[in-house]
């Protein structure tokens, strides 16, 4: 029988590790996107092209550990998205990093990438291994091995990674030199999040950090909340966490409770962060700090606070502990930190909401910068750099308020309804080929 233009034409199934019903963070992912489509008008014809990513790597990585044994880890690259760009997204080394981790990160990269308006596609990577179990050769042997087994999906004009969780300046080096060394060329473009003499951008450490800071004063002046004497708690105290605590506390905030993986600490009156800080660059995290006072980790979910800052790994505010929370905003500086079901708890308690997509986007922006610089050759001044990230994520974040208003949803459906709307009208005026 031919086709009409009324007989409906239905998409292949989803393979079964796209499918929605399962569970993981890209099944997240996928509630989210579905939650934005009444929104994107004559664009939701191409909606699909959301739900797949258009290329998934998985590769075997094996090294020779240092008492001469073969160790084999398995590593992945994702692109879920390249109509605005080249693929942009970090490289994660943990010892749970999943397939469904990795796509739903990318895909997340896509829509950040979008909502601040920089010219890039959404990409990610991972090791599932523990980077803690390793020694310092071992793992320049293992992110060699990564770097050369998806080489053919990276390049400056292609795919750049970056730093993401247990990843570090150091591992960009060695993924830069490895790339280099088999292309035959030196290609400092090919990564981000480098040291900077070898091409890296100052800013870029505290960049994630200072746009959860940016966006979250932007949020509070709309809202009435007065950043002056506001209670912040902080799960996560690296470069996002620390830094962001660091800015609030020289606003005049006082950061109450942090949580990391070495613990969970209080203090009402407030702490000194300055003294924190140097306490986790000795000790490694903030457990057993002099300045405040061990409490139960899943009290850390009913601190009172004003302002909580998710700022370590994905779905950890969830449908148990999302009605606990006393906090006025959550600004999420990890990626994907709330579930769907915590989202609808805290929209229901008038939370305010900076979700990840818009509030942790000042890494890849200074990313770009970087990139920027890397193919110019010629590099701005850390001020500049700081001035240029809070002017876009300032713009960005206007955006996004405006169309929460004008649609009466939360920030992250407008985030994702101006970012998808990027996304789609790109894969439109490009068309399909052939």
């Amino acid at each position: 029988m031919s086709k009409t233009k009324d007989t409906p034409v239905a998409s292949h199934p989803l393979p079964s590790y796209l499918n929605p019903d399962h569970l993981g963070p890209w099944g997240i992912y996928l509630q989210q996107v579905d939650r934005v489509t009444p929104y994107l008008g004559s664009l939701a014809r191409w909606v699909e092209t959301l739900k797949r990513p258009k290329r998934i790597l998985v590769v075997d990585v094996p090294i020779e550990l240092d008492n001469g044994t073969i160790a084999h880890y398995e590593g992945y690259r994702v692109q879920h998205n390249l109509s605005r760009g080249p693929g942009k997204g970090g490289v994660r080394f943990h010892q749970d990093v999943t397939l469904s981790e990795v796509m739903a990160l990318s895909a997340w990269m896509s829509v950040k990438n979008a909502a601040v308006n920089v010219p890039y596609g959404g990409a990610k990577g991972g090791i599932r291994v523990d980077p803690r179990t390793l020694s310092v050769g071992e793992l320049e042997r293992l992110t060699r091995r990564y770097t050369s087994e998806i080489g053919m999906m990276i390049g400056p004009s292609k795919d750049i990674p970056a730093p993401d969780v247990n990843t570090n300046g150091q591992i960009m080096a060695w993924m830069m030199d490895t790339y280099s060394m088999n292309t035959g060329a030196t290609s400092t473009g090919v990564v981000t999040g480098k040291p900077v003499d070898l091409g890296g951008s100052l800013g870029r450490v505290e960049a994630t950090g200072r746009g959860v800071y940016t966006v979250g004063v932007e949020a509070a002046k709309l809202s009435g909340l007065n950043i002056q004497g506001a209670k912040v708690a902080v799960q996560g105290f690296g470069n996002v966490g620390g830094t962001a605590g660091k800015l609030f506390a020289e606003a005049g905030a006082l950061v109450v409770a942090v949580q990391d993986h070495t613990g969970t600490i209080h203090n009402a009156k407030g702490m000194d962060v300055a003294a924190l800080l140097e306490h986790v660059a000795k000790k490694g995290g903030v457990g057993g700090f002099a300045g405040a006072e061990k409490m139960e980790n899943e009290a850390f979910w009913s601190v009172n606070c004003d302002i909580l800052i998710p700022a370590a790994l994905e779905g950890q505010i969830n449908k148990d502990n999302a009605g606990k929370i006393k906090a006025k905003m959550v600004i999420e500086g990890a990626n994907g930190p709330t579930t769907p079901e915590a989202d609808d708890i805290l929209n229901d308690k008038g939370v305010l909401v900076l979700p990840d997509v818009i509030a942790n986007a000042g890494g890849v922006t200074v990313s770009y910068f970087e990139w920027v610089q890397d193919f110019s050759s010629f590099f701005w001044t850390e001020d500049e750099i700081n001035a240029r990230l809070v002017r876009i994520m300032q713009e960005a974040f206007a955006g996004v308020w405006a169309v929460a208003q004008e649609h009466k949803v939360t920030l992250r459906t407008a985030t994702f309804i101006v970012a998808c709307k990027r996304i789609l009208h790109a894969r439109e005026m490009r068309g399909l080929y052939p």
